[in-house]
């Protein structure tokens, strides 16, 4: 053994317990962590009007807007399917959902009265989780959990390096061609929430995925925070079960690939947010100086004075 291994085993039989960490960010009383969850309960049983509704085939995609203040499902009609979700401010795509920063606030895994964030500068709730059919699954005896933060989109160019086959309908893909009839691009698909997938990490570390728990009618339900669009795609991995790379695969998957259903509602009392003291997001008060000192010049009697502000 060398010396820089005896170390290392030194250290490992030295090392002290630690104690059980505290959660970085921990919700609190008045925090934008948590939310009044009598008025978010109230909402998803308060009388609603559907305003909009589609079935998204299998290994498609689409997007749709939904204004503040609405209520989106998401369901499973014919059992198990996983969807990768894509969320923008329906005003300014440069505010999209932001993942890594999610699963920090909240957890690796989302399920009722957590919420998805948008990016810096933003920094602001997009949307809210209002009803989850699948809060019970909780975690496995793999240590799996079920809408998946942890992961992101499959897409083209990952299965053309590890498998050398072209296909065109990864989810990547799916959310690229659902986006361009509202004139975003592919630079504008982001990291994802997978919804009704669910992953883990194991002993050492590594990503895996288990198959979809969903049956017909399980649902996900989110009260829009603010105008947003959203973006879904019917992964073509359909509910996981039978996923892999290359050709034969594709083939097999396909097998246990099933529709979603989105239906976009709005309140029937119009005010029965705001009458319990809700109102869109608004964005981080930061201000976005960062620290920088700013020199301005202003000429005067033929030469320039400097003058340093601190912003």
């Amino acid at each position: 053994m060398s010396n820089r291994d005896l170390s290392a085993a030194g250290r490992l039989r030295d090392r002290q317990p630690i104690p059980t960490p505290v959660p970085a960010y921990l919700p609190t009383a008045g925090s934008p962590l948590t939310v009044d969850r009598t008025l978010y309960s109230s909402a998803q049983q308060a009388p609603r009007i559907l305003v909009k509704e589609f079935t998204l085939p299998i290994r498609s995609g689409r997007a749709w807007k939904a204004p503040a203040g609405s209520i989106v499902r998401i369901s499973t009609p014919e059992g198990p399917q996983v969807g990768d979700l894509n969320i923008w401010n329906a005003h300014n795509p440069r505010e999209r959902f932001w993942a890594s920063r999610t699963r920090q606030l909240h957890a690796t895994h989302v399920s009722t009265y957590d919420r998805l964030w948008s990016c810096l500068p933003y920094m602001r709730p997009l949307v809210t989780i209002i009803s989850d059919t699948l809060a019970w699954y909780g975690e496995d005896e793999h240590g799996g959990r079920v809408h998946d933060l942890l992961g992101t989109r499959c897409d083209p160019y990952i299965n053309t390096v590890l498998s050398g086959g072209e296909y065109n309908f990864h989810c990547h893909s799916n959310l690229t061609r659902a986006v361009l009839p509202f004139g975003l691009a592919e630079s504008d698909v982001h990291d994802v929430i997978n919804i009704f997938q669910v992953t883990g990490l194991d002993a050492k570390g590594r990503y895996f995925m288990n198959p979809c728990p969903a049956t017909s009618g399980d649902h996900l339900e989110f009260l829009a925070e603010q105008d947003v669009l959203m973006a879904l795609s019917t992964c073509p991995g359909g509910d996981l079960s039978l996923w892999g790379f290359g050709a034969d695969s594709e083939k097999e998957m396909i097998k246990c690939c099933r529709p979603l259903k989105v239906e976009v509602f709005r309140l029937a009392d119009s005010d029965f947010l705001r009458k319990g003291g809700w109102q869109p997001a608004e964005p981080s008060e930061y201000q976005g100086q960062h620290g920088m000192t700013v020199i301005q010049r202003e000429p005067r009697a033929g030469h320039e004075v400097e003058h340093k502000t601190r912003q």
